[in-house]
Order: C-alpha cells, then sequence, then structure tokens
C-alpha cells in the first residue's frame, strides 16, 4: 500500500496542507537563513550574489539579475528563467511552484503569492493552507508593486500595469492593468 503524501507533496499537488509541518518549517528556517545571506550582500559583490541565488533558489537562469531584498518561503520552488531583472523587494512565496521564463522584467516590490486560505472560519483556525501555481511566460513586464495570485498563468510579451492585481489568466502579448487586472489593448 502506497505511504500517505508528506504535507509537501499535498502542498505542491495544491491539496490542503498543514505548514506547520517539521519538514516545512526546515525547509522555511533554511529559506530564511538564505535569503538572510543573499539581501545581506554587497551591491557590487555580484559573486556572492550569484551564489547566494544559486544556493537558495529552485533555478535561475544566466543574466538574471535580482536587487536585495528577496522575500521567498522555500525558495526551491521558485525557477527563474534567464536575463531577467527583478528591482528591490521582490516577494515570492512560493508555497507553489512559481515559473518565471526569460527575459522577464519586474518592478520594484511585486509580489507573487501561491498560497491560498480558506474562507471558512472555522477550517482557516485549524491551520490548513492550500497553494496554486503560478507561470509567468517570456518576456513579461511586471510594473512596480504588482501582485499575480494563485493559479495565475501570465502569457509571453504581456506587460502588467503599476498596482495591477492579477487574480486569473492572462494571454500572451496585451497590456493588463486594474483591480482586478483586466487587458485594455493588445501590444
Amino acid at each position: 500500500m502506497p505511504a500517505d503524501p508528506s504535507e509537501r507533496e499535498r502542498m505542491l499537488a495544491g491539496e490542503p496542507y498543514r505548514a506547520d509541518d517539521p519538514e516545512l518549517v526546515e525547509m522555511h528556517l533554511a529559506a530564511m537563513r538564505g535569503q538572510a545571506r543573499f539581501n545581506a550582500t554587497s551591491t557590487d559583490d555580484e559573486a556572492e550574489r550569484a551564489a547566494a541565488l544559486a544556493e537558495l533558489l529552485g533555478a535561475i537562469g544566466p543574466g538574471t539579475v535580482i536587487r536585495p531584498p528577496l522575500f521567498v518561503d522555500y525558495g526551491v520552488h521558485l525557477t527563474i528563467g534567464s536575463d531577467c531583472f527583478a528591482n528591490f523587494g521582490l516577494v515570492a512565496l512560493d508555497c507553489a511552484r512559481i515559473t518565471i521564463g526569460d527575459a522577464v522584467q519586474m518592478g520594484p516590490n511585486v509580489q507573487l503569492l501561491t498560497p491560498t486560505h480558506p474562507t471558512d472560519p472555522v477550517e482557516r483556525r485549524s491551520g490548513i493552507e492550500g497553494a496554486g501555481p503560478i507561470t509567468i511566460g517570456d518576456n513579461v513586464w511586471l510594473g512596480g508593486g504588482a501582485i499575480v495570485l494563485a493559479n495565475v498563468t501570465i502569457g509571453a510579451d504581456t506587460v502588467v500595469g503599476a498596482g495591477a492585481v492579477v487574480t486569473r489568466d492572462l494571454p500572451p502579448g496585451v497590456v493588463a492593468v486594474g483591480n482586478p487586472a483586466r487587458v485594455v489593448r493588445e501590444v
């Protein structure tokens, strides 16, 4: 008989899970240490920043620059392609996988939020959480302060305006603005 899935497996599968599971707590603490190391790097030590990111993240492509501070839940569920740029204050809560394509540009204080929580107050109080993946296609621009929620895919070449809240998928090659983000034109 197969073993029950771990809380991490449940989390990554989009099933309800307990964030206070010892394995997840240790993973989170390891990410906090790696995040602190990266955030403490000096601006002129590119090799140290690259080493800290390579250790913290699931994958990061060549030519990608992330300006500290960076905030993650686990780090290992975040993959970033080549030649990307993230300005100061990226929040990438990677309870589910976050996949960022190549040549993606992110303004300051962008938030990629995979966690979800029950709306039922009794269930929420029980400590059960959920998560859904985020996928960002190649050559996407996320304006400063944009927020991308769980279970969202943003198509290649799309522009998301500053302060927009992306609650559902966006097709390739459009400009989307507002809360909730809506397509206003093609690129």
